[in-house]
């Protein structure tokens, strides 16, 4: 069975039903015995891959304990396992890992450049799969008519590829939501809800990088259908969709009108449809997903990070009532959370999948350095991630910084909190989720609506350096309301990150400088990243932006052609 009719079979759907509850309950008891898990887990991914030119030359075979495994191997980034995943792309083998990696995932590096994420059947089987599934559970349990059509479910991040770019030694080098996991790993479950939607798969032809046509025609069919759930992961795609309502809305209504999709006709023409949507336009004096489907029930994304700012205005264009649920904290290269019941933004770590350590978010992460186990996490403390897993990523820093919210079982439950990048200028070490945190601190003090935010060191002209922010906010403030905003930001800053305000008080830098655009200007700019050619999966909300190219987009000085258009 195909992606594409798996969900019209009740019986299939059953079984991913209990699949899903099955993986949930099995993560779930884990927890009882969390440091055996992890444990069993380092036990395995060492004889797996003692053998291995990285297993040898680390004396995996040697190694008994956490304490022998953290002074045999460093603390890697992707650059330090860089030279090895390419001479496994380019086709050796016995490398990282015992078993050739399948596929490659794609993310996007600090640089810009695509890393190549080996993708092994072994890893897929212990430490992928059991987590995909039971990220979908509390979706599922609590909102179970999502699945009852194949329709009823905008996936947003669906986007396969049918003739997939691949490495030197042949292997699809694809973004993981671009794999069919049923054909590839065996897994005939895997399809995910959304996916044989009309939109699922797009029955006109499309420039295969032309991402904004794709995100118009997969929209142009859904505006048809009855939608209760839209599936995005990363929140700057959900929230883009109230955006291209407007700016697309007359050719939707005219290509619904007449028939057409991307101009070819498809289907039959729908001008009853066609007027009632024009007439809620005209009703309201706007459109938003409310208008278009009514019945929406719940929306899946991250909901931390830069969504902090504008997920609850974001919840209220979707409708009154519609939950949001959040996507597992996780990233190309493996999981960490994963939510079990309807948290707002936390998961419980997935002690079976990887060996999890762990560093305060404040400490600087060199292969040598100290590291902290699950039992060692402090509630309301960020944290870098470092994580081990079968599947030939040993004590990797994945990257990104979570934040304790408590426990569950004992284990802690985090949630994502930024990227573990600094901006450094003049030794004030300000980190994302400082800034995000005394962001919303000063829109709640002040009662103002701040919908997103960016920032950039302004380099020193004859004085000291200073930040100067991007602040995206619907309607006008006065002069004294943004002067407040950038007195009680700067100050808020100090308070999250010691060393900015060290760096303000000995005139290192200067007062932050705030810069009001529209409401709109972050989603203009991430239309724009779309038609520069990256997925819309990869754009994502990035606070530091210290490009003056792309400051200038952002902030209105270019501008750029949003696509989409009649």
């Amino acid at each position: 069975m195909t992606s594409d009719d798996a969900w019209n079979d009740p019986a299939r759907v059953q079984q991913y039903r209990d699949r899903v509850f099955g993986e949930r309950a099995n993560l779930r008891a884990a927890l009882a015995d969390a440091q055996g898990h992890q444990h069993r887990v380092l036990t395995e991914l060492l004889e797996h891959n003692a053998d291995t030119e990285y297993g040898r030359a680390h004396s995996f075979g040697a190694i008994r304990s956490l304490d022998d495994f953290r002074k045999a191997v460093p603390i890697n980034d992707y650059a330090a396992l860089a030279p090895w995943i390419d001479r496994m792309a380019a086709g050796e083998s016995n490398l990282l890992t015992a078993d050739d990696p399948a596929v490659y995932f794609t993310s996007s590096g600090t640089t810009g450049d695509h890393k190549k994420i080996p993708v092994t059947p072994r890893f897929m089987q212990r430490t992928f799969f059991p987590f995909y599934y039971a990220a979908w559970a509390p979706l599922i349990e609590h909102f179970p008519d999502v699945l009852d059509r194949p329709d009823a479910v905008l996936n947003l991040k669906h986007d396969p590829r049918p003739v997939p770019p691949t490495t030197a030694s042949g292997r699809p080098h694809v973004g993981a939501s671009q794999v069919d996991f049923g054909a590839k790993f065996g897994e005939p479950l895997s399809a995910e809800p959304g996916t044989s939607a009309p939109w699922g798969t797009l029955a006109v032809p499309v420039e295969e990088n032309d991402h904004l046509e794709k995100t118009y025609l997969r929209l142009r069919l859904a505006v048809e259908h009855d939608v209760r759930c839209v599936i995005g992961i990363n929140p700057a795609m959900v929230a883009a969709v109230p955006y291209q309502l407007n700016l697309w809305w007359p050719r939707l209504v005219k290509e619904i009108r007449d028939g057409t999709l991307g101009g070819v006709p498809y289907g039959s023409p729908a001008p009853e449809r066609a007027a009632a949507l024009e007439r809620l336009a005209d009703h309201f004096g706007t459109v938003r997903p409310a208008h278009v489907w009514p019945r929406m029930r719940a929306l899946f994304c991250w909901t931390t990070g830069m969504a902090t700012l504008y997920m609850q205005r974001l919840r209220e264009e979707y409708g009154p009532g519609v939950a949001v649920l959040p996507a597992p904290v996780a990233a190309s290269e493996g999981p960490v959370g994963v939510a079990f019941d309807r948290h707002g933004s936390a998961g419980s770590l997935v002690v079976t999948a990887s060996v999890y350590e762990f560093l305060d978010a404040e400490s600087d992460i060199r292969p040598d350095a100290p590291t902290l186990t699950l039992d060692e996490l402090e509630a309301g403390r960020d944290y870098h991630v470092v994580f081990s897993h079968i599947g030939g990523l040993y004590r990797y820093a994945v990257g990104d910084v979570v934040r304790v919210v408590d426990r569950v079982g004992g284990v802690p439950r985090v949630e994502y909190a930024g990227r573990g990048t600094r901006s450094d200028a003049v030794g004030e070490r300000l980190r994302d989720a400082q800034v995000i945190r005394a962001l919303a601190a000063t829109a709640r003090d002040t009662g103002l609506d701040v919908r997103n935010a960016a920032c950039r060191v302004n380099p020193a002209g004859g004085s000291a350096a200073h930040y100067e922010f991007a602040v995206a906010a619907p309607g006008a403030w006065s002069a004294t309301e943004s002067d407040r905003f950038a007195a009680l930001l700067d100050s808020a800053i100090g308070r999250e990150a010691p060393a900015y305000a060290t760096a303000r008080s000995t005139g290192r830098l200067d007062p932050l400088v705030l810069r009001r655009v529209d409401g709109e200007a972050f989603l203009r700019d991430w239309h724009a990243g779309v038609a520069s050619g990256i997925r819309p999966t990869q754009v994502k909300d990035r606070l530091f932006r210290q490009d003056f190219a792309l400051w200038e987009r952002l902030t209105g000085t270019a501008r750029v052609d949003e696509g989409g258009q009649a």
